[in-house]
């Protein structure tokens, strides 16, 4: 099934979650390998981590370098903060739940804020 022009756009969107998530798994077992020195958490972590960098090259052939970066490197923070909170009993402080909801802000304020069109299209 052919990809249409219309569709890449979503793509690289469904690519930039598919790297977050798989940040996310590979942050994680990180953690947990250096907790629990498991290795083959570390052999996890590697792959997590390798098809993070994937999806996310795959990302940027459609959305800017910078907007797909940020977006997956705050979303991969916060999602590890929760993560950390209810997988590893770890505390957040006040100060540090503010900083990660302002991390989120600014990053749709970046997202939403990306030119989803062509200039040269939209000044024909």
């Amino acid at each position: 099934m052919p990809i249409h022009q219309q569709d890449q756009p979503m793509l690289g969107w469904l690519c930039l979650l598919a790297a977050i998530v798989t940040e996310i798994i590979g942050t994680s077992f990180m953690a947990y390998a250096a907790r629990t020195e498991s290795y083959w958490g570390y052999g996890v972590m590697a792959a997590a981590l390798a098809l993070s960098y994937y999806f996310l090259s795959l990302a940027i052939r459609t959305i800017a370098v910078g907007v797909a970066y940020a977006a997956w490197e705050a979303l991969g923070l916060a999602g590890l903060a929760l993560i950390g909170v209810y997988v590893f009993g770890e505390a957040l402080l006040t100060q540090e739940m503010i900083g990660l909801a302002l991390s989120v802000v600014g990053i749709a304020c970046v997202v939403f804020g990306e030119d989803h069109g062509n200039a040269e299209e939209q000044a024909a």
